[in-house]
């Protein structure tokens, strides 16, 4: 729900309608509608992205670990209009979209991560995340 009513003004340009389902064991699964093409004008007329057309329908599913105040997402499936892509190709998506001044390069699938908040803990279930703080 945070998605549909508080994530409006967060997300960066270029990510619509985003959804997250919560599945049984830490398993978790995103869709979301992404510009390809805002990523391919910023590298260039030729790039892949150009050639792959503007926005699309991406869904990625993982699987959710955290423990001690880390996370980490280890990517079991990523799809674009419902082809399967490889990992390299949503790696260059999520490193363009969560590219900050201090992290110029952006988040890296499958490290670790602090996780916000002060939260120690999400424990994933079938239709529920619980927070430990």
């Amino acid at each position: 729900s945070w998605f549909a009513f508080g994530a409006k003004g967060t997300l960066p340009s270029g990510i619509a309608e985003p959804q997250v389902t919560l599945l049984p064991n830490g398993r978790v699964s995103g869709q979301a509608v992404v510009d390809l093409a805002a990523v391919g004008r910023s590298r260039g007329a030729l790039d892949l992205f150009n050639l792959l057309g503007g926005r699309v329908p991406f869904a990625v599913t993982g699987v959710l670990r955290t423990s001690g105040g880390v996370g980490r997402f280890e990517l079991q499936s990523a799809e674009v209009s419902g082809i399967p892509v490889p990992e390299s190709l949503l790696q260059e998506l999520v490193s363009y979209y969560s590219r900050t001044p201090g992290h110029p390069d952006g988040v890296r699938l499958g490290q670790s991560f602090a996780l916000p908040a002060a939260i120690k803990q999400i424990d994933v279930g079938l239709g529920q995340a619980v927070v430990i703080q």
